[in-house]
Parts: structure tokens; sequence; C-alpha cells
């Protein structure tokens, strides 16, 4: 039997930046708050060995145990589904911080066209551009609406950057000044601008010089040591929520960090309303009944919708009859793009940094006319320089044996003689694509797996043919004496590592039919339940999402205070027909 433990104003499940930015929020503004993380606390101190690819990039050391907890996977609706045994195509992070740990630190913004996509797709294309299995919408929220957001975020985390030729406006510059460019980056930019391109240094977390933010937390000038994803930093340069909001957050006294606690329920009465959550000690196995006035969800995409789900909290998506929300237009992106190989020229590929790079935004949102496109939106090209490691990188050409002698050499001869130009696409969100609760695989608990069911588009594939098309342009004119373009499997493959940007699940807008979550990520059936992540995101855009996460916590932040002095629904629905293209 669970003991049952004195009731708290505010619970917070899972403790990254969504659950970091919400505790610091609240805690500064006098409102008690426990965080509950079922990973192991971490530390810069935690990171002094952290140069270990073995460890961390191979053996996945800060990632989720996938033995006590994975997820099931398919195709299609009429595939069965099997658990991943193995974390292959994404890594869900684990311990206090989450995946802002072993992130890159790359940091945008998603564009106006994004969170309007639905309306400025229909009146510039028509209504039928795609067709109606895509299950596009707006996201119940503009631009405009969430630049404050973003700049405070970007102000927290100390962003590196400049000035994006193509992207969303800004009411203020970058907090620091861009990193510092390298001749690939600088090649890079050249070959674009005589593309007719507009190239700038990418936003970066990794930052440029030391830094201290508005809460008072220093962040460090980045070393370029090569070590970001997968990685911790043990110089505290690249920004995480364990040098910014958690600290914030512990030195206000109002926030109460508990680790190696799963949440396994949320519980609610006959009425709606949450009344905290259920919780096991992972080490000892013992049982805790948290209550609570609200509950926040703040884990990773997929943990969001399983525990909704598990708790029967709001309706589950059902894919045949296209009613319910939960677990609806789950997106992964599209990672177009080309590799170039230089015969006689060698590059410093070993150095850099994770967000060290450069990009070009003709190719994203609706930046271009695709009135003659047999896709919308678009994505990202950039060039990064994140320092290469010698396990896990040996880029060698098609037709190479992937193993001998032969590709022991091939490897040797191209690991600083090959670039890459990498795609960051748009996914979609398509009626077949979600989430749901697995009908016969349990976690080590007992509970349901969370079943995934995904797979590549038409819109997907064109996507993916025309990015990698343009990347391969930029690289013969930086000059590569081969250039090979990347190529779509026939089907998403658990296995091979793609990107850990998953989205969707708990998805936000104005309409309750359609979404889970209003703009302030206040669940439409459940007032005192926020769901913070990019679950709530409607589609992927051509970014990592990472600041467009950020961006809505401090929003949502922003709303449950508003909750906790009003009650109630902090958003009027609307009820509109914007669930097709």
């Amino acid at each position: 039997m669970a003991t049952k433990l004195n009731k708290v104003p505010v619970v917070i499940v899972g403790v990254g930046w969504g659950g970091g930015i919400i505790a610091a929020e609240l805690a500064k503004a006098g409102i008690k708050v426990v965080g509950l993380e079922r990973g192991e606390d971490r530390s810069t101190a935690d990171f002094q060995q952290v140069h270990d690819e073995y460890r961390y990039a191979i053996r996945l050391d800060l990632m989720q145990d996938a033995s006590k907890e994975t997820v099931t996977a398919r195709n299609s609706l009429k595939e069965k589904a099997l658990p991943m045994r193995q974390w292959g195509s994404f890594l869900p992070g684990e311990g206090v911080g989450g995946a802002g740990v072993h992130w890159n630190g790359q940091t945008w913004r998603f564009l106006p066209y994004d969170f309007e996509i639905k309306t400025m797709t229909d009146e510039k294309y028509g209504p039928d551009k795609l067709g109606p299995d895509y299950t596009l919408q707006d996201w119940g929220i503009t631009y405009d609406e969430m630049e404050p957001y973003f700049y405070k975020y970007e102000q927290t985390a100390g962003i590196s950057g400049e000035e994006m030729p193509l992207g969303p406006p800004r009411s203020e510059p970058y907090p620091t000044p861009p990193m510092i460019s390298t001749p690939i980056l600088d090649r890079f930019k050249e070959a674009a601008t005589n593309l007719d391109l507009h190239p700038f240094m990418m936003p970066s977390a990794n930052l440029s010089e030391t830094y201290e933010n508005p809460d008072g937390q220093t962040i460090n000038a980045c070393q370029y040591c090569g070590y970001c994803e997968r990685f911790g930093c043990e110089y505290g340069a690249k920004t995480s929520p364990n040098v910014t909001v958690i600290p914030t957050a512990q030195n206000t006294g109002n926030f109460e960090l508990r680790t190696d606690a799963n949440v396994l329920e949320i519980l609610h009465d006959d009425g709606g309303t949450a009344t905290g959550v259920r919780y096991v000690d992972v080490k000892s196995g013992e049982e805790f009944e948290q209550p609570a006035d609200v509950v926040v969800l703040t884990s990773y995409v997929m943990n969001n919708t399983r525990l909704l789900l598990q708790s029967k909290l709001g309706r589950p998506y059902n894919p045949e009859t296209g009613e319910g929300v939960i677990g609806k237009n789950y997106c992964y992106q599209i990672l177009g793009g080309a590799t170039g190989y230089f015969e006689d020229e060698k590059f410093n590929t070993f150095m850099g940094a994770g967000a060290l790079g450069a990009t070009v935004d003709d190719f994203n949102g609706d930046n271009f006319d695709h009135s003659d496109l047999d896709f919308i939106h678009g994505g990202s090209l950039s060039i990064t320089q994140t320092g290469r490691r010698p396990i896990a990188n040996n880029p060698v050409p098609s037709g190479t044996p992937s193993w001998g002698s032969e590709f022991k050499q091939t490897s040797l001869q191209y690991f600083n003689r090959s670039l890459s130009v990498g795609a960051q696409g748009a996914s979609i969100p398509h009626k077949n694509n979600y989430m749901d609760l697995d009908p016969e695989y349990t976690d080590s608990y007992g509970n349901p797996l969370l079943r995934l069911t995904y797979d590549f588009t038409d819109q997907d594939r064109a996507l993916y043919e025309y990015l990698s098309k343009r990347g391969a342009e930029i690289l013969k004119e930086m000059g590569a004496n081969t250039v090979e373009e990347r190529t779509i499997s026939d089907h998403w493959d658990v296995v091979p590592y793609q990107t850990t940007h998953n989205t969707g699940g708990v998805i936000m807008g104005g309409d309750p039919e359609t979404s889970a979550v209003n703009n302030y990520l206040q669940m439409w059936d459940v007032d005192n339940v926020f769901v913070v992540g990019a679950s709530a995101f409607v589609h992927n855009g051509g970014y990592n999402p990472t600041g467009t996460v950020g961006a809505l916590a401090y929003r949502a932040a922003e709303g449950i205070q508003q909750f906790i002095e009003n009650g109630g629904q902090l958003v009027k629905a609307e009820k509109k027909n914007q669930s097709v293209v």
C-alpha cells in the first residue's frame, strides 16, 4: 500500500528543461513545488571523466534503461509492434536535467509559418495541397504571442548567435555573440553565398563567452572539446537545466527535488480533477502518493503521452475514426542531406562543439514557393563541426565493404577528408502515425509499454529528396570531388540512430475536439493538469525543438500561476474545422 504524503501546491513529473523552468518560475513566485525525477541526480562535477565515447556515445550511459522500460514499434496498423530492446533511432534521456544534459545545444525558434501552418498553407496553396490523410492544424497561438517567451528562454540560456537573414523577427539580439567560425564553416558560407543563399552562424547553447543570466547563474565559455552530443559538459559551458533553472529553483527554498522517483499514475477523482500522483522509489520499491493542487507533466514526449493514457486522462486517439487526441500527431524529422569526399584536402573534423555550425534557411518553412512541389514546409540545411570521434564516425563512399581491410583503409582515408551538409526537415502529421498503449508488452512494473506506430509518408519522401539535392549543390560548390546524396529507406527503421526530436501526442490548439491542451499547455479535459514539452507540438518543424520547448515552458509557468490564483480554464475554446489540409 502506498504511503500518502503531505499535500503540496504543485508536483512536477520529470526535471529537465521543462520541469526546471516550471520549478524556477513558480518557486521564485513563492509557490512550493515538488519535482519528481525517476533518474539520478547529476551536476557538472559528475562529468569530470566524460570524454569516454564508448561509455556515453556507444553504451548510452545517460539514457533511459531500455531493459526496464522501452517502447514497442511498428510501421503500420496491420503489423504487430515489437519492443526496442536497445535504443537506436532515438535516445530518451534520464536523470536530473534530462535530455538537456546530453543535447548538442542547437537552439532555434520555430517560424511564424509553423504556428499558423494550416491557415497559411490553405491561403497560399489551397486546402487540397496534401490531402485529407494529413492531420495538419494550427497551434492555437501565433509567433508574435510566443516571441517574448522565446527571448526569455534565450536570456536564461545565454544563447550565442547572430541575425538570421530569413529567420523569424526578434525584439532583441541574442544575449551573446556567435561562436568562433572555422575554415570548414567559412567554406560552407562562401559556397552558399555563391549560390545566392543566405548563410549565418547557428544559434548555440555552447556559449561563445562566459555569461551571467538574469537569475544570477553563470554559464562558462565553450572549450570546443568536441564532446557535447550524448555527453554532459564538465566545464558548465553547454547550457543545461543543471547549471541554470534547477539551481535557481533550489536557491529559493521553495523547490524540493526527489530523485529515483518513478511516477506510475496521475491520481484523479470522478469529477475529472487531478488529486496528485503515485510514484515508486526505484531503489527501495516503496510506493508513495503525492497529493497536489496542480500536476505538471514535464517528461519526455513518449512518457508524457504514456502517463496520460495509463492514468485514463484525456481521450485516446483512434486512427480508424480520427476521434480522440491523446497520442495523436506523432511526428519525427526528415534528415536529408549529402556527403562530400575531398581527395586532396584534410579538415580538422576531430575538433568542434555540439552547436558549432553554419546554416541556410532558404529552403525552410515557406521561405520558397511550393506551388509546383508535392510537399509543404522544408528544413534548415547546415554544416556542423561537432567533433568527429573515432568509434562511431567512419564515413566511406558507397560501395565500400562494411568491414575488413578495405573498409579500414578507406575509413582512415576519409575520416578527415569528408564533410556533410545535413537537413532537419519538417515532419507533417499523418492520421496513421500515432502513439497508444501496447496490448501485450509491459514494463518492469507490469504497466503497458507505449506503442509507436510510424512510417515515412509521400510528403516525407518528396521533402527528403528535395533537401538532399540542395545539400549536394552546396557541397559541389565547396569543391568536393565526389558528392553522394542521402536516400530515404523504404520504411522507418528503429535500428540506426536518426534523431531524438520526437514530437506530438499531447498537442496544443484552440479546439478541444482536435487538441489536448490549450496554448498555456493546460489540459482541456482536466483544468489542473498541465503537459509541457515537445508533446505539445502539432507538427515538427525544420529545426531542433528545444528552443520552442523552452519558450512554451515559460508560457506554461505563467499560466500555472494564473490558474493557482483564479482557477478554471485559461483559454476560451474555439470550434474550428481545422483538422485536415
